[in-house]
């Protein structure tokens, strides 16, 4: 079986970090299969101009291919109009790709869209110009807020239901396809992997060595964006309100970079000298953080299921985070405490409760069932499969 994949989150030169999840399930997945994938960059006119101005310019200077953990990977320009074109971002993409999609004719068999919109989108319509099957990927965020927008929300129930099949990290995202009029037997639940080499319970005093931190005191993380919807900006107010409850060598510690950590570092010095934060890091070194903390916390105000989290569990500790997405199927009484989105109230007693508890790592991370990588990219894999066999029994039809 040959794929070509369509998606806008991926790892590329400028931004290496990006999507760890994608690259790792993709990896997997050609193991198992031939597949290309196209990792779209936006552009738009003058974007190296106002680079100032703009948060894509950079990409500018991305190549037009690499290869990327043995993946065979483009990355196609499209039309991009910022703040302005959500309602026709889906066609303008799928236009934008249509030239190099033509290459590909007679010489793929599916084309998986990993990002319902545009990607999702873009994927529909140009598995019908080739002649095949098209697959959507459905995330988190693409669905939870980008398929509530009027323009975006027209094209996916156009979009979704002619995809042969649909793949959902979470149950969550499941009903959310079948509320855009996907029948529940087309759609496919294929959680991200885990790799349990490296996310498994550690001494926790020996990775805060590896690290430089104070070896005493209940240290709590954050990994991801630092942004208002991550809820970074939540985390470190209600911090602050719980310091009281918390012994006084408890820190917080927020890993990630994003368009907002200027101003959440200016709140953080504004209300406590326990917070600090370190920027990006190499994904190789979240699992030495995840192992150094007490708890991870994650109140985002929506997800779909976040790695992070599946990470933090498998590494032995215990999560406090928001009940959206796929977050409550995972996250039981066991394995931490789950609030409602931006309560501020309830978020501080959490972390005054998670951090102050004694518990078991061991059996929190025995208590997380969930798939390696190579697993999840085969639950893919059968997916695509069954695409290619539902549209050669509808053509036999």
């Amino acid at each position: 079986m040959r794929v070509l994949i369509v998606t806008k989150i991926f790892p590329n030169q400028a931004e290496p970090l990006s999507s760890p999840f994608n690259r790792r399930q993709f990896a997997a997945l050609a193991r198992l299969c031939d597949v290309e994938v196209l990792a779209t960059i936006p552009w738009f006119p003058g974007a190296t101009a106002f680079r100032r101005w703009s948060s894509v310019a950079h990409l500018s200077s991305v190549p037009e291919s690499e290869s990327i953990d043995g993946l065979r990977v483009k990355h196609p320009r499209y039309v991009f109009l910022p703040k302005i074109g959500h309602g026709v971002a889906g066609p303008l993409y799928a236009a934008s790709l249509a030239p190099m999609a033509l290459s590909y004719a007679g010489r793929i068999d599916a084309v998986l869209g990993s990002w319902a919109y545009p990607d999702g989108f873009a994927a529909v319509v140009l598995a019908q110009m080739l002649g095949v099957p098209a697959v959507i990927k459905l995330h988190g965020s693409d669905m939870n807020v980008v398929a509530k927008w009027p323009g975006p929300r027209r094209c996916l129930r156009w979009a979704l239901p002619r995809a042969e099949r649909v793949v959902a990290v979470s149950g969550a995202l499941v009903g959310a396809a079948v509320q855009l009029g996907v029948p529940r037997e087309r759609i496919d639940l294929v959680p991200n992997g885990i790799d349990r080499t490296k996310f498994k319970p550690r001494d926790r005093q020996q990775a805060r060595r590896e690290l430089g931190l104070p070896l005493q005191g209940p240290l709590l993380l954050y990994v991801g964006h630092v942004t208002q919807a991550k809820g970074a900006f939540d985390l470190v107010r209600a911090f602050a309100a719980a310091r009281s409850r918390l012994p006084a060598s408890a820190r917080l510690v927020l890993v990630g970079d994003g368009a907002e950590l200027e101003a959440c570092k200016k709140l953080g010095r504004e209300l406590s000298d326990a917070i600090s934060f370190v920027g990006a890091e190499r994904h190789e070194r979240i699992p030495t953080w995840l192992a150094a903390c007490d708890a991870l916390a994650l109140p985002s105000w929506n997800e779909g299921m976040p790695n992070v989290v599946l990470e933090a569990l498998a590494s032995g500790r215990r999560v406090v985070a928001t009940r959206v997405g796929g977050i409550p199927e995972v996250v039981t009484d066991e394995l931490g405490v789950l609030v409602p989105v931006r309560d501020l109230g309830a978020l501080e007693l959490a972390l005054g409760s998670v951090l102050t508890q004694s518990y078991d790592p061991q059996a929190i991370s025995r208590a997380l069932k969930r798939p390696d990588w190579d697993g999840s990219a085969r639950l893919l894999h059968e997916s695509l499969l069954s695409a290619l066999q539902r549209r050669a029994s509808r053509e036999a039809a």
